[in-house]
């Protein structure tokens, strides 16, 4: 197996545009939580988003745009920043050893939505011709493809939260044994939509508004936790092997040194501490280290009464007494749960904190609950911490439980 190393990073997030911009962000505690405006708003029991300053107009021309669904907007924009960062230079032969690996959860809900919306209540048979290829879930990867003429694997995985660390760990495979020499590997999601976010809303896992701040509706491991916000976005890495990295002097953010993947057996939304913990493990064997070693966790940390409770739980059996030395920052209290996007965001942010040798925060958690009594880091980000390899995990409903194993650069 080939070491991978990361040597492009691109975003397009609630956070910011790039990996500085949103680290910043997450550093200061800037949550990203909103109250969302929009004409269905006071449809909505609680109506909080994070969402991104975003206008496709100026990253398309109409005809592109009319072809390309929010979600696909993303994925381009986040996997050319990504490519630009890697400096990847590119020849005809590279470019068909590149492969493209994208998770989403929802695909292009919003134009699936708006056809609903013309069919069943403008009782309208004027659906746009490209419906089709608006809405199917692997149009960003496909776009991504031909928009960089890479005619290796262009692969799209649906697995809800942990989409987009599936897709990683899948494209380190690839590179890792061999079979491609470059993987433009993430995550995109756009699923804001009504009739999604009312889908979510009867689902009762969306968090109350915190009257007093708004902000500060994502809770994740408090006690008084209500539940998860909504984002949309889309981040991207570039991998290749190292030795090609430091062959054309790249610069190389850090490396991907395993993937853990397991899958709950019992529940399709509730999740287990036995799931967790193995895909944890899964992870350090497959990166060939010990749980010592890992100097710090991404964790899933959704603000749901559930996942948090069982997640501390896991990470305890994974690392014994040592688990409360280990700081655990929870970012989604900050750019909200970009659903099958959020593994790469967290990816790129753990990648940053390392770098930085900084723990970040996990923000609004102001009430201890017993059953979460590990070290979340929180409110305010922890500076001059040495984090040389992170696990960044990541839950799903339907089970399936990934997580990526990270090693920092060499300083």
């Amino acid at each position: 197996m080939r070491r991978v190393a990361v040597t492009g990073m691109g975003l397009v997030s609630p956070l910011g545009h790039s990996a500085a911009e949103a680290f910043d962000a997450a550093r200061a505690g800037r949550s990203a939580i909103h109250r969302l405006e929009a004409p269905f708003t006071h449809r909505l029991a609680a109506p909080l988003a994070t969402t991104v300053q975003f206008n496709g107009a100026d990253h398309f021309d109409p005809p592109k745009l009319r072809m390309l669904d929010r979600v696909s907007q993303f994925a381009l924009v986040a996997a050319s920043r990504a490519l630009d960062d890697a400096q990847a230079q590119l020849t005809d032969a590279e470019r068909c050893r590149t492969g493209v690996f994208v998770g989403t959860g929802m695909g292009g809900i919003n134009s699936i939505d708006e056809g609903y919306q013309t069919l069943y209540a403008d009782n309208s048979d004027r659906i746009k011709p490209f419906m089709i290829l608006l809405g199917m879930y692997n149009a960003p990867a496909a776009w991504i493809g031909i928009e960089n003429k890479f005619t290796g694997p262009n692969l799209t995985y649906s697995t809800a939260c942990s989409s987009s660390a599936v897709a990683i760990g899948e494209a380190w495979l690839r590179v890792a044994r061999g079979d491609l020499d470059v993987a433009v590997a993430g995550g995109a999601e756009a699923p804001l939509a009504f009739g999604s976010l009312k889908a979510w809303e009867a689902l009762r896992t969306l968090a109350v508004i915190d009257q007093a701040n708004p902000s500060a509706s994502c809770k994740p491991f408090s006690k008084n936790r209500s539940g998860m916000v909504l984002g949309e976005g889309a981040a991207m890495l570039v991998l290749e092997p190292w030795e090609r990295a430091v062959a054309r002097g790249a610069t190389i953010h850090g490396e991907l040194i395993g993937y853990g993947l397991f899958t709950d057996g019992g529940h399709i939304t509730r999740p287990s501490v036995e799931g967790q913990a193995a895909a944890m493990r899964a992870a350090l064997q497959s990166a060939g280290i010990e749980a010592a070693e890992v100097d710090a966790i991404n964790a899933h940390g959704t603000g749901t009464q559930a996942n948090d409770s069982v997640e501390t739980a896991a990470i305890k059996a994974v690392f014994g007494e040592r688990a409360s030395r280990i700081p655990i920052s929870a970012t989604k209290a900050l750019h909200g749960h970009l659903l099958g996007a959020t593994s790469a965001l967290e990816c790129v942010m753990s990648f940053m904190a390392m770098q930085h040798s900084v723990a970040l925060p996990t923000l609004h958690l102001d009430q201890a609950d017993p059953a979460c009594d590990l070290d979340y880091v929180p409110q305010v980000a922890r500076e001059g911490v040495p984090i040389r390899t992170m696990l960044s995990s990541s839950f799903a409903f339907g089970g399936t439980n990934a997580v990526l194993a990270l090693r920092a650069a060499p300083g």
